[in-house]
């Protein structure tokens, strides 16, 4: 695979050789539990600690409020079921945006089910979320707000400080959860200036290794554990630690939290000359909003279904996505609330870039669009 052409970093990251080097000194050299006593649980657990410390520093927040866990998928269960058990009880009523990973919406329907009341804040009919609707859905019987910092299939940049501000101004009782996936290590991200009391985070998104995630919880905010067993993580999250998952974690933070604006600034300039190069494709259709993160492209290829020119473009060993690769090539009903609906949504391709990706390979990606585009019937 050493001549593709990876375009799908959304859905997973090629690991960096730091993280690469971390996993496998953890894997072979630091291999103890971190809950022994002797000294290989020591040295394991410094490793943990270092990693802890790696993101807590990146968010701006102490090292005691971050905890490990199986990935973000977890974190957001972890989040919406913690906060729900905790506070729920007197307050049944919870807030996401319509847009939210299946990781967000699921939970809440289940939920949902479970009796309590879910709102799902959609955008307005320019496309954009505005924090008064936010605000109109929120009440005195709401224990929880979670909204993704960046969508996984748009890259559109939801307005999560304003969101989170104007409901903590009249709701100061009210969680805030923010899914930051999409945006750590590509946005500035902050846990004070997003107002967020728990954020959720992922390994394999930022070019470490998957298996492991991460959740800030703010001091001070009650979570009820999700999983019970040993007292790992001061008992929020029980299981032994995987250390090299986290140690590769920690080393990708470490590697790219100095680089932020540069490598944001480096995407953006592909994003301008990818779009450059395709928008004089006849029928391509651009999905995503001009101030989304660049990291994040979604286009529409001239009703050409996304399934078929998925798998020719494959042929051309270009790898991109038909939308959210959590979904297993299901068609999520994100695109229906950005307007993106019938063949237009059908045909959408997902284009998600690193800092890594040349130019020479967005050429040969729009070169073999416009083939697809001539060659695939119907």
């Amino acid at each position: 695979m050493n001549n593709l052409i990876y375009l799908d970093n959304a859905a997973t990251t090629k690991p960096c050789a730091e993280a690469v080097a971390a996993a496998a000194d953890a894997m072979t050299e630091h291999f103890g539990n971190p809950s022994s006593l002797h000294r290989a649980g020591l040295d394991a657990q410094l490793i943990v600690d270092g990693a802890r410390r790696a993101i807590a520093d990146a968010l701006g927040v102490d090292r005691e409020t971050i905890y490990f866990t199986s990935g973000a998928t977890e974190s957001n269960n972890l989040a919406l079921r913690g906060i729900s058990a905790a506070y729920g009880k007197r307050r049944g009523r919870i807030v996401i945006s319509a847009v939210e990973h299946a990781s967000i919406e699921e939970t809440a329907s289940a939920l949902e089910e479970k009796g309590f009341e879910v709102a799902r804040v959609s955008p307005r009919s320019d496309g954009r979320f505005y924090p008064e609707d936010f605000v109109n859905a929120c009440d005195d019987k709401t224990c929880l707000l979670s909204i993704m910092r960046v969508n996984n299939e748009n890259g559109y940049i939801l307005p999560v400080p304003e969101v989170f501000k104007a409901v903590k101004k009249k709701f100061p009782d009210i969680i805030t959860h923010c899914d930051c996936v999409q945006a750590f290590m590509k946005l500035k991200v902050g846990a004070k200036s997003l107002g967020a009391d728990i954020i959720s985070l992922s390994g394999h998104k930022i070019h470490g290794v998957k298996g492991v995630g991460a959740v800030y919880i703010k001091k001070g905010v009650r979570v009820v554990p999700i999983m019970t067993g040993g007292k790992q993580e001061k008992t929020v999250r029980s299981g032994t630690e995987s250390v090299p998952a986290i140690a590769a974690f920690g080393a990708a933070v470490k590697k790219y939290a100095p680089t932020i604006s540069e490598r944001y600034d480096r995407v953006s300039a592909l994003k301008s000359y990818l779009l450059g190069k395709i928008s004089a494709i006849e029928g391509i259709e651009i999905n995503s909003a001009d101030d989304a993160s660049p990291y994040v492209i979604n286009i529409s290829a001239a009703g050409k279904r996304s399934e078929i020119m998925l798998h020719y473009l494959e042929g051309r060993e270009i790898y991109v996505s038909s939308g959210s690769a959590c979904s297993k090539g299901a068609q999520s009903g994100v695109p229906a609330q950005f307007g993106i609906t019938g063949k237009r949504a059908d045909s959408a391709l997902r284009i998600s870039m690193s800092s890594d990706t040349t130019e020479e390979e967005l050429d040969s990606f729009a070169e073999a669009l416009r083939d697809g585009i001539n060659e695939i019937r119907g």
